[in-house]
């Protein structure tokens, strides 16, 4: 997903040079399986001007509706996003 974030953000003229998505899974046995439930990522490594802060706020709360893997994963993987 980072791949996204960054276009996004480089739509809006915020240079997204660093940012790093860090993926954490939480899976859950159901039955004799285990099944990923939860994936929680964090972005780190951007270095935001305090005037462009909103932007970024706005661009991470709408940027999973336009990636691919969690358009894909929507309704069965809950997927949260962050800046770290």
């Amino acid at each position: 997903m980072t791949g996204t974030f960054a276009g996004a953000l480089a739509a809006r003229r915020i240079d997204p040079t660093g940012l790093v998505g860090h993926a954490r899974g939480e899976v859950e046995l159901e039955g004799k399986v285990l099944v990923v439930k939860r994936i929680a990522v964090t972005y780190t490594g951007l270095d935001v001007a305090e005037e462009d802060a909103g932007k970024v706020q706005r661009v991470l709360a709408v940027h999973a509706d336009g990636c691919p893997v969690a358009r894909s994963l929507k309704g069965s993987i809950e997927i949260t996003t962050q800046l770290g």
